[in-house]
């Protein structure tokens, strides 16, 4: 009797095994075909951080949109100091506001015709794999200079993801303070051009024609102190606001706004709450 009670739990343990095994590879199969969705219908919005900086400088943007316009980060993306790309994460639901993330490892490139193809990088993988279509981007500095080269190197090409709505927040798009500018040196001609261009600003401008036309909807939000200035602390308004002559024909919209204070500080725009709310509803309402 005892044996054969021994032997009944044996085959009950066995069965359970083998079931816990039969699910498992059912789980794993079910998730591995979910990576392949095709996610082209939903467009997901970048943010990528700028000089020196990382996760951090983006994180509570993208955890104010997940908590007050029901957006969700998706991945993560690593681009390392080679220009690999590797995806953190799982897009496995069709999200209709779905975020990622870019943290560059190499965070203090200043070399935007090398950091442009990295950007490339990210977005021909999204296309692959997740058969993305459109995107947004939501730039912080240096990120503004990253995703502007690519537009001027690849925004023509239609066999790549089109943009649909830029962000720029404390674009440093003719100078920097302290590097290639200078505090009130700078100002608007008639025409609407900077008196000062420095180099990225006529790279961008000779290349203007490749951004695509009357496509992508523009919000660029700079930082004004309000210390005499007329600064973020470390770009100028002129530098900030040079980008809508730029792109003067080519945008469909274009809107900029001035935060004043002490929250207009270059660092802190995104750290700031009406910053967040000002991007959210652009994007999304």
């Amino acid at each position: 009797m005892l044996k054969k009670r021994y032997f009944k739990i044996v085959i009950v343990v066995v069965i359970v095994i083998i079931v816990t095994i039969l699910w498992y590879r059912h789980s794993v199969g079910k998730s591995d075909q979910a990576v392949n969705v095709d996610q082209s219908q939903y467009i997901p919005t970048l943010y990528i951080h700028g000089w020196g900086a990382g996760a951090r400088s983006t994180n509570s943007m993208i955890d104010y949109a997940e908590k007050n316009y029901n957006a969700d980060q998706v991945l993560t993306v690593i681009v390392s100091k080679k220009g690999d790309v590797k995806f953190q994460g799982k897009w496995t639901k069709k999200i209709n506001r779905p975020i990622i993330q870019i943290v560059l490892q190499d965070n203090k490139n200043g070399n935007y015709n090398v950091t442009q193809k990295w950007f490339k990088n990210i977005l021909t993988k999204l296309q692959s794999t997740y058969h993305v279509k459109k995107f947004n981007t939501v730039s912080h500095s240096m990120g503004n200079l990253i995703t502007m080269y690519y537009q001027m190197n690849h925004g023509s090409n239609d066999k790549l993801p089109k943009l649909e709505k830029q962000v720029n927040l404390a674009g440093h798009f003719d100078g920097i303070i302290g590097l290639d500018d200078k505090v009130n040196r700078n100002y608007f001609l008639k025409t609407g051009a900077p008196r000062y261009q420095n180099d990225s600003f006529r790279d961008l401008y000779r290349h203007r024609n490749n951004y695509p036309k009357k496509q992508v909807d523009i919000l660029n939000i700079y930082g004004n102190l309000d210390d005499g200035t007329n600064s973020d602390g470390r770009v100028s308004n002129v530098s900030s606001r040079s980008l809508k002559y730029i792109l003067q024909d080519r945008y469909h919209s274009y809107r900029e706004i001035e935060i004043h204070g002490v929250m207009g500080q270059h660092s802190k725009l995104h750290e700031n709450n009406n910053v967040n709310r000002l991007v959210g509803k652009f994007l999304w309402q």
